[in-house]
Order: structure tokens, then sequence, then C-alpha cells
């Protein structure tokens, strides 16, 4: 990492919805940002390393995707057309058991390299063998924010939590503080409350967050329901989840006492348009949280519930759903959609005013969008061309904490032709063909 210059491009800093500098630069020294302004506003004195010509470009934060499980890239299209619980106990729980940690390493490199084509810089992600989960984060070079999938029931509830123990001490704040861990209990479906206590518990004493489905589909609340008399974001809160950081994923089924409990206690909401609609989960209140003040960004899923892991279809999935949903063609303008991808997202995982932002100070995680495409012309709305038509080929840079990991649609830290052979082979002999 060294200076890097980003000169003619129009800049969307997402500070506002009218804060578009055209013919901006950007500055960038190590891992930050370190002016955005217009052309020749860079600081005195600054003699960039490498300067990037981003004529006929859009530069943009990176987009942060609040909520994925990487390694399933190995499951896309083996098991579509199903409800919820039956897809997991059917297909994707049987599957998982037979992944070993390197087939969960090369379907993380795979995310990887999709989501670094589709201008993801950040994502939050819970699965298991978490080690080589984040040894490809760090390979690839993205910011992740990683939890150990724990189930609180059966034998491997104990495993769960010293696994997330040790996980913690091993990566939280490594590869120079691109990866940070949180702790990850699946659902109260699969953790009951005195599990959940004791996930709290330990999640106090190593100061970390924590990251959990809930709320996701109707039989989860009536589960939730008949058992404990109450929702799942009641249970939670009743737990103590909600006295640390949560990044809640899915948030589908809520009423409003429980937006008021998310809001109040800072929940950070991923938002999952994609695969709520394939699992047929439901619709979720999003424009009644952010009314209400509730932090929310978006989120994919894993690639066996959406098929892929892209962004800008999230963002105009997002914003489609809450106009039909509400009968109003006003709610979720573009810009709201593009700040729930951006620095919404950041806002959700607790990094906001570190990431999700092109501001002086920030880290440098900036994709550069070529416009010079038939679908991105006449220009009369960049906001609304991002979200209703921008496609995630149009991505050309990307570039997280200041190194270049994608340019002019090459990327640079992954031998693709390796990873689609690794993934390949691996795919074949869990289904059982060789």
């Amino acid at each position: 990492m060294g200076k890097i210059l980003i000169k003619g491009a129009t800049v969307i800093t997402m500070e506002s919805r009218d804060d578009i500098i055209p013919d901006g630069e950007i500055a960038v020294d190590g891992q930050k940002i370190v002016s955005v302004g217009p052309a020749g506003s860079a600081p005195d004195g600054f003699v960039p390393d490498k300067t990037l010509d981003a004529g006929e470009m859009l530069a943009l934060p990176g987009f942060v995707n609040c909520h994925t499980h990487a390694a399933m890239t190995i499951l896309r299209s083996y098991a579509d057309d199903l409800p919820l619980m039956r897809w997991l106990k059917e297909k994707i729980w049987p599957f998982e058991a037979r992944l070993e940690e390197d087939d969960v390493y090369w379907a993380t490199m795979l995310c990887c390299l999709e989501m670094i084509r589709s201008g993801t810089t950040t994502f939050a992600d819970m699965y298991f063998h978490m080690d080589r989960v984040a040894q490809a984060v760090e390979r690839a070079g993205l910011r992740a924010d990683l939890s150990r999938g724990m189930i609180g029931v059966g034998h491997e509830a104990e495993a769960a939590l010293d696994d997330s123990r040790n996980f913690v001490s091993r990566w939280h704040g490594r590869a120079d503080g691109r990866i940070t861990v949180r702790l990850g209990p699946h659902a109260p479906y699969t953790c009951p409350p005195d599990y959940l206590k004791r996930v709290v518990r330990l999640a106090g004493e190593l100061n970390v967050g924590i990251h959990i489905h809930l709320a996701e589909t109707l039989s989860e609340i009536e589960e939730i329901n008949k058992k404990y008399g109450m929702s799942p974001i009641r249970l939670a809160d009743s737990v103590g989840l909600f006295e640390l950081p949560v990044l809640a994923a899915h948030c589908v089924h809520v009423d409003g006492g429980d937006i008021e409990i998310m809001a109040a206690k800072g929940v950070g909401v991923a938002h999952n348009p994609e695969s709520n609609m394939k699992l047929a989960s439901g619709v979720a209140p999003v424009t009644a949280m952010l009314k209400a003040g509730v932090r929310v960004g978006l989120g994919t899923d894993g690639a066996a519930s959406n098929n892929n892991l892209d962004m800008l279809e999230e963002m105009r999935s997002a914003a489609l759903l809450q106009k039909v949903s509400n009968m109003d063609p006003m709610v979720l303008p573009s810009f709201e959609a593009l700040r729930m991808a951006t620095a919404g997202g950041a806002e959700a995982l607790g990094m906001g005013g570190e990431i999700g932002l092109l501001k002086a100070g920030c880290k440098a995680d900036i994709i550069l969008v070529a416009t010079r495409r038939p679908h991105l012309f006449p220009r009369h709305d960049w906001l609304a061309h991002m979200v209703y038509a921008a496609q995630s080929s149009d991505v050309d840079t990307v570039i997280v904490d200041g190194r270049v990991l994608m340019e002019g649609r090459r990327v640079l830290t992954i031998d693709e032709d390796e990873v689609f052979r690794q993934v390949q082979i691996r795919a074949e002999r869990l289904v059982g063909r060789k």
C-alpha cells in the first residue's frame, strides 16, 4: 500500500443525496482516504505512487454485504424451490455435514472472487471451519466480520462455545484490522434461552458482538411464541442479547413493539430481500424500521438461497419490494437503497464513519463503476442509475484498505481458474459425481 490518486471520477460520497462531485479527485495514503473534492484538491505535496484515471466512471464506497454464508457458493443451485425448514433439513444440513475444511476454503475464495467482481468490499459471514474462511479473506484482501455459527442443542453446543472463543483469540483484528469477529448463535429455534445467555456472557467477556438470525419465517414466530410466549425479538431482548452490539439477519416478521426494541437497543438489521422472496419468507417492514431509526443494511444471504452475491441486484430488489408492498412508489428512493448498501450497512455492522463513505479519515474502500454503457445513458440521475440500471459487470476497479484488488476488471489477488477448478471438483465429490 502506498499513495493513490483517483482523478476524473464523478464522486458519490454518500454523505448526503446531493453530495456528488463531478470531475472529482480522491487521495489515498496507506489504508485511509486523505481528501475528497474537485480536481486539484489533493493536499499540497501529495505525490501518488499510482494514479487511476477514472474519467467516465463513478467513484463510490464499496458495498457492504451485511449477511451471508460465504462457503455456500458450493451449494449454488443445488437445492432450489423449497420452503426454508424443508430446504435446511432435507438438503442443506445433510450436504454441509459432508463439507471438509478445504471445501470451505475454496468455496469462500469463490465467494470473495464474486464479491470483488461485483463491488462488495466488506461482508458479514456466519458459517463453520471459520479459520479457513478467515484465511481466504486474508488472501483475497477483503474486509470481513466473521462468526462461527453456533447450534445450542445437541453434541456440538459446548464445542461451538470453545471454538468461538478460540476463533476470536486467533483472528479478531487480524489482516491489518480487516478481519473482525463476532459470536454467531444461529437462531432462537436452534439456541434455547439458557444457551443464548451463555453466548451473551462469553461475548461480553471477549468484548465482541453477536450475529444471529431473527424473525425470519412465520413458522419461527409460531414456534417461539408457543414455547416462550413472546416474539423472537422480545426473547432476544429478555436474555440480554441486545445489551451487546447485535447484527440481526432478516427480521421479516416484526411488529411495532419489536421495532421499538430494536431501535432503542441499537440493533443492526441485515435485510435480505432476494433470499426472503426466494424462500417465500415474507417482506420485511424496512420502511417502518428506517422511520423508527433502526440501522438497516443489505445482505445477500448465502448463494444457496439467492443464488448470487450481487449487491446491485439486492438494492434494486429492496427498493422495488418496499414500493409494491407499501403500494407507494415514493418509499425507499434510490439514495436510501444505495445508502443501505454502503453507509447504512456500515452502521449496521458497527463500522459507521469508518467505511461506507468517501470522506477524509475513512478507510480507503472504494469502487469505480464504468458508465459508458447503453443502460447508463442518458445521464439524468446517477443515484437512480446505480440502483435501477447498473450491473455488476460495470464495476471496473475495487480498492480495499488502500490496496487495489481489481483493476480494469482483472482481479489481482485471486487465481480465478484455480478457484473454478477446485470448487467444481469438490462440488462433484460432495454430490457423488466423480
